[in-house]
């Protein structure tokens, strides 16, 4: 049997998801784009045996070879707006925030 996580999508309702994730949905939640949460709606925290069965923004700063959405979701992890991550190179998004972490 599938586990099943719960995200709070774009327009603020609460959907579970099954994993494993659509590769859509597992790049939106990476880039921060969507948020896990618990089934009530409250914030997900992440516990340490679950950290590699579903993805979500990165904890800690992505190594410079991480594909674009890593640095995306670590970007709005500092506080960059989605949108704006989204339009920026990897290598602007590097210059940005690879110092933070």
């Amino acid at each position: 049997m599938p586990e099943t996580i719960y995200v709070r999508g774009e327009g603020g309702g609460i959907h579970p998801m099954d994993l494993p994730l659509p590769e859509s949905i597992a790049d939106r939640l990476a880039k921060g784009s969507l948020r896990r949460v618990n089934e009530d709606g409250s914030p997900y925290v992440e516990a340490d045996d679950s950290a590699a069965s579903a993805p979500g923004p990165p904890t800690e700063r992505p190594a410079q070879s991480a594909p674009k959405a890593a640095w995306v979701g670590w970007a709005v992890t500092n506080g960059a707006d989605p949108d704006e991550a989204e339009a920026l190179t990897k290598t602007d998004l590097i210059d940005l925030y690879g110092g933070q972490g």
